[in-house]
C-alpha cells in the first residue's frame, strides 16, 4: 500500500472520533493559528489537511459570509462528516473536497490566506508541499502552519515510549518526526517557509495542556488521533500487555491536580507570498 494510501485509511478510521473525546488539542490549536493569521471579512481562505474543521470552521467565521473558505482532506470519510457539519451550521460559503496535502489540484493564485494545522510533518515531501502552496496563494498572500515544539520529557520517556516500541517502521509519527530536521526548533521551520519561496517569515509559539480523566480516556483520545496506528499494529496476544505498561506509564505522569496530561509547544510558522 502507498504511504498516501495509508494515511488515507487511518484518517478514515478516526473521522467518526477525531476531536471528539473531551481532550482540549486540536481546537486551542486551531484558535492561536487563526489568531496569528489574521483572516479578514471577504477573503478566501484554504486549509490543507482540515480534517473535522476545527480550522476550518474558524476561518469560516472571519472571513464571513463575504469570503470564501476551501478545505482540502485526503481522507473521504473526513471530508463527509466535515461537508456534513458544515452544512449543519449553514456555512454554505465553505467548501470541503477529498485532495492531496501536497499539490491540492486547485486554481494558482486563488487564495489570500493558506492555513494547515499540524500537518506538514505528515507528508512525504514538505518542501514540495510549500511550493505547491504557496503558488495557490495571491501576491501578499499569507500562509500560517502549526507543528508541535517541545512537550513535556516524563511523558515522552514514559507513555510514548512505550508505544513507540510497536511503531509500524512505514508510520509517520508526529511525535518523532516533529522532533527532528526542520521541525526540530524555529530556526528550521522558518528556513523551510524561506527556501519554499515565502518572506517575512516569523515563529509565534504558545502552549496547550490536554488533560485526561484517568487512563482509560488517554486510551480513548490515542485512539481517536494519529497514535491509532500504534495500537493497530500490536498482536492481540500482547494488547493487554501493552495496555497496562501503558497505562502504568501514565499514572507515573499524574499531575499535581489529580489528572493526567502533558504540557505541548506549538509552533505557528508564518510568511508572505
Amino acid at each position: 500500500m502507498k504511504p498516501q494510501d495509508r494515511m488515507a485509511a487511518l484518517f478514515d478510521s478516526l473521522a467518526d472520533t477525531y476531536d471528539a473525546v473531551g481532550v482540549d488539542l486540536f481546537q486551542p490549536v486551531a484558535d492561536g493559528l487563526v489568531r496569528a493569521l489574521e483572516p479578514q471579512p471577504g477573503e478566501r481562505a484554504l486549509d490543507v489537511g482540515c480534517g473535522r474543521g476545527a480550522v476550518l470552521v474558524r476561518l469560516a467565521e472571519a472571513v464571513t459570509s463575504t469570503g470564501a473558505v476551501t478545505g482540502v482532506d485526503l481522507s473521504l470519510r473526513m471530508v463527509e462528516a466535515t461537508s456534513a457539519d458544515v452544512a449543519q451550521a449553514g456555512l454554505t460559503w465553505v467548501d470541503v473536497v477529498v485532495g492531496d496535502a501536497t499539490v491540492p489540484a486547485l486554481p494558482a493564485a486563488t487564495f489570500d490566506l493558506v492555513a494547515s494545522s499540524l500537518v506538514l510533518f505528515f507528508l512525504p515531501d514538505p518542501l514540495i508541499a510549500l511550493r505547491s502552496w504557496r503558488a495557490l496563494l495571491v501576491d501578499g498572500g499569507r500562509i500560517g502552519v502549526s507543528t508541535f515544539g517541545p512537550y513535556d520529557d516524563r511523558w515522552r520517556e514514559q507513555v510514548d515510549a512505550t508505544l513507540a516500541t510497536f511503531r509500524p517502521p512505514e508510520s509517520r509519527d508526529a511525535r518523532t518526526t516533529g522532533s527532528q530536521g526542520p521541525f526540530a526548533s524555529d530556526e528550521g521551520m522558518e528556513g523551510l517557509l524561506t527556501e519554499a519561496g515565502f518572506r517575512e517569515v516569523h515563529t509565534v509559539t504558545t502552549t496547550v495542556s490536554p488533560r485526561f480523566d484517568d487512563g482509560a480516556h488517554w486510551q480513548r483520545w490515542s485512539m481517536s488521533v494519529g497514535q491509532r496506528q500504534f495500537w493497530d499494529a500490536i498482536p492481540e496476544d500482547r494488547r493487554s500487555e501493552v495496555e497496562s505498561a501503558a497505562f502504568a506509564a501514565v499514572e507515573r505522569c499524574r499531575k499535581p491536580d489529580g489528572r493526567f496530561g502533558f504540557d505541548q509547544e506549538i509552533r505557528y510558522t508564518l510568511g508572505r507570498r
